[in-house]
């Protein structure tokens, strides 16, 4: 089995340290989502990791090895770093081909990933005709050319249609399955909470987070819960005697913050008040991850009313 194991990594650009001191692990059999505002420092990271720039200090090895150490490297670790990467008046099965042939990765692999990546039918095709969904399905199918153990994709989503997207959330699953070491860089939170089984949080360069996903989303987000009664005034009484703090909405909804489903369902059966509906609230990821960045995000738009 293959990690990614990024140790006391830093690198700077002139004055500006893009990534900080970064330390943390990318383990086989779980897809890790790696998520964190514009200029958080992902990509850097991720480019260090694979050898295509070098850091100020620190360490960000593949194996135990820098990467760049590989004399096959495709076969230890593929990645889609820039869908735009590959050479335009090439056709997209010689661009495959000519990657195989420099990590003496049989011919017959580059028609599999060409099939497994849905665009076997344009192999002919050069790329500089192909979409930015066909790109970007051609470069996952050159990340995946060596078979390797380490997957890294940065935005693997970006211009696929509704088909593609289920494909790649598919394929990171399969990979973690197989016990591959999956590390998939995201702005799409909603996304990345249907894939991801552990979380990289980034900000200004610094690790904010490394947790599994329902960790993370339970440390930042307040109990809440939701309930229904035939009865929703005496309810929210109840609830408010009680010195909780309850929300009665206009369809007859009350939601009370800091409690749990069976805190609230004791109270409404020792005050006799029939329940329809009761469950726990819990933030999604994308509020989890607000929560968290807040403080981090170095580029943040303004809303039109406030322009």
């Amino acid at each position: 089995m293959t990690s990614i194991d990024v140790q006391d990594l830093s690198k700077e650009y002139g004055t500006t340290r893009a990534v900080d001191g970064l330390t943390f692990q990318v383990e086989p059999g779980r897809v890790t989502g790696f998520l964190g505002p514009n200029g958080a420092g992902k990509s850097t990271t991720m480019r260090l990791a694979l050898g295509l720039d070098r850091p100020t200090s620190g360490t960000a090895l593949i194996g135990g090895r820098p990467y760049a150490t590989y004399h096959e490297p495709l076969r230890v670790a593929g990645a889609l770093l820039d869908p735009q990467a590959a050479y335009g008046s090439r056709t997209a099965r010689d661009h495959l081909r000519a990657l195989a042939a420099s990590n003496r990765i049989p011919t017959r692999r580059v028609d599999e990933v060409l099939e497994q990546a849905g665009i076997a039918t344009v192999a002919k095709k050069r790329v500089k005709t192909f979409s930015l969904g066909m790109r970007q399905r051609l470069g996952i199918a050159a990340a995946l050319l060596g078979d390797p153990e380490v997957v890294l994709l940065d935005e693997p989503s970006n211009g696929l249609d509704p088909e593609g997207i289920i494909w790649i959330r598919e394929l990171m699953r399969d990979l973690a399955r197989a016990g591959r070491t999956v590390l998939v860089s995201s702005h799409l939170m909603n996304e990345t909470a249907t894939f991801a089984d552990h979380l990289v949080v980034l900000g200004r360069g610094r690790l904010l987070a490394d947790t599994p996903m329902p960790d993370f989303i339970a440390a930042h987000s307040a109990r809440r819960v939701r309930v229904r009664s035939t009865d929703p005034v005496r309810l929210r009484a109840a609830l408010v005697r009680a010195g909780h703090t309850v929300t009665l909405a206009d369809d007859g909804r009350c939601d009370v913050e800091g409690l749990t489903a069976a805190d609230v369902g004791a109270l409404a059966a020792a005050e006799g008040v029939p329940v329809l509906e009761l469950a726990d609230e819990q933030a999604s990821l994308e509020q989890a991850y607000l929560a968290l960045t807040a403080n981090d995000t170095e580029f943040a738009a303004t809303s039109l009313q406030e322009a």
